[in-house]
């Protein structure tokens, strides 16, 4: 992790933590980089970067920066416009761009805004080329065996472009539309769309695969995104399920890369189910290479158990979607993903796919003839209680000796009948103390006794 990118792009308030100027650098950098590295490569065509947002009103001062950006230093910048990050990675690497940059926060409020950067074959791109970033935003760097404090601006004929790509938008669409092997006729389905970049696609691939579709979250203003709706606000969905009788609800998330499930009971189903769902299903179909799911260290303790009890083998990572992928293509894993929704089929896509997993869901409802809430039974939920402390500094807090003894006596309490993690953010600064136990009270009791020592020692206070 670095100065300015977290685990998932450099993200902040919109012109407080992150500027239009540091947009234009971003893109000026890119720019000069991407297009100098295929010179050297032989070729002499500039470099071509595609870029996407979701619906923040912040998206299009930062839209036009990168673009600004990229244009000046003779790179062209393709526009999606509003559109979901998984699109601008399957575009970056189906249409052969060199690089792709999504504008989001994803589940975070309007206010916040981000740059993810994704690689010419659609995977987070690389940590050298995000150093090299963070050293061209402080004034510095040494890349090619020169240290530089300036990118030359292109000049006459050699200052790239911009170009409207709605349409690879659209192929995208018609790519998700492709993957649905049944057809949806005859299924209620809900879709909230958090009043983000799910407003311009979910609702189409569900009608072209014969859905009747209910949306909400779908009427975005610039500063209504995830605004009591989507994924981070599940209940709104589960209320809309309930009212309009329907079969199974879908949340997206601001960017549309998570997704959470209501069943037609209106109980929510999270990213842990939907995995365990998947996994047998896969492992049924003989689909399941390796007979491993990867999943992140904050994953429910009765996930790992369901799966043990269904002889399907697991590794855990640490959070992020970027980090469950690097474990599955090291490894030649099929499924992973995250609680919080990001779930990656690695034979579809490089990143979680909140349109996708729900296709995927719908896929093995109607194969197995089954009902969510039927198909994820099996596995129990352990209670789980999460407090997040924002702290002065992350690894002081967390590697006190009397926080990691107080850690240690809940590890004993617990034994095998639960688990407790103790974690820095990765892109806040707070230290998150989780418990999972057989019953919410002594969740709170063990997360109490661990934050509190951490409050006594005088590191922070309750987020």
């Amino acid at each position: 992790m670095g100065k300015y990118f977290g685990t998932d792009g450099f993200r902040g308030e919109a012109n407080k933590n992150l500027t239009a100027e540091h947009a234009f650098k971003v893109g000026r950098f890119l720019g000069w980089y991407l297009t100098e590295k295929k010179k050297r490569a032989g070729c002499n065509e500039p470099a071509r970067i595609v870029i996407g947002k979701d619906t923040r009103r912040s998206g299009y001062m930062f839209e036009y920066a990168l673009s600004g950006g990229i244009v000046s230093s003779g790179a062209d910048a393709y526009l999606l416009h509003v559109t979901t990050t998984p699109s601008v990675s399957y575009i970056t690497k189906t249409d052969g761009f060199d690089c792709g940059v999504m504008i989001s926060a994803s589940h975070n409020p309007f206010y916040d805004n981000g740059i993810k950067l994704f690689n010419e074959i659609g995977e987070k791109m690389d940590e050298t080329t995000i150093s090299f970033i963070e050293d061209y935003l402080d004034g510095k760097v040494n890349v090619f065996n020169e240290r530089l404090t300036q990118v030359p601006y292109a000049t006459r004929e050699n200052i790239g472009r911009t170009v409207d790509y709605v349409a690879g938008r659209n192929r995208y669409v018609g790519y998700l539309i492709s993957l649905g092997l049944y057809s949806f006729k005859g299924w209620k389905v809900g879709l909230d769309c958090a009043n983000g970049s799910a407003w311009t696609i979910a609702k189409s691939v569900f009608d072209a695969l014969g859905a009747k579709t209910y949306v909400m979250g779908a009427e975005p203003n610039g500063v209504n995104i995830n605004q009591g709706v989507g994924s981070t606000h599940i209940q709104a969905l589960q209320n809309f399920v309930r009212e309009n009788g329907l079969d199974v609800g879908f949340a997206y998330d601001g960017d549309a890369d998570r997704c959470l499930c209501v069943d037609e009971q209106g109980n929510v189903v999270d990213g842990d189910q939907i995995l365990y769902l998947y996994a047998t299903y896969m492992k049924e179909r003989g689909e399941l290479t390796t007979n491993t799911v990867v999943a992140t260290v904050m994953s429910n303790f009765g996930f790992f158990k369901a799966l043990d009890d269904a002889n399907i083998n697991y590794e855990k990572t640490a959070v992020g979607d970027k980090y469950v992928y690097e474990n599955m293509v090291t490894n030649g894993h099929s499924l992973g993903g995250e609680q919080s929704g990001h779930i990656i089929f690695s034979q579809y896509a490089t990143t979680g796919d909140g349109i996708l997993t729900s296709l995927k869901v719908m896929q093995a409802m109607i194969d197995k003839k089954e009902k969510l809430s039927s198909l994820v039974a099996p596995m129990t939920v352990y209670p789980q209680v999460l407090k997040n402390v924002r702290v002065k500094d992350k690894a002081t807090a967390r590697t006190d000796k009397d926080v990691c003894e107080a850690v240690k006596n809940v590890e004993v309490s617990l034994s095998d009948t639960g688990r407790i993690l103790v974690r820095e953010s990765g892109t806040e600064p707070v230290v998150r103390v989780m418990v999972e136990a057989e019953t919410l009270s002594l969740c709170e009791k063990y997360v109490n006794e661990v934050v509190n020592v951490i409050l006594q020692k005088g590191h922070g206070a309750i987020d």
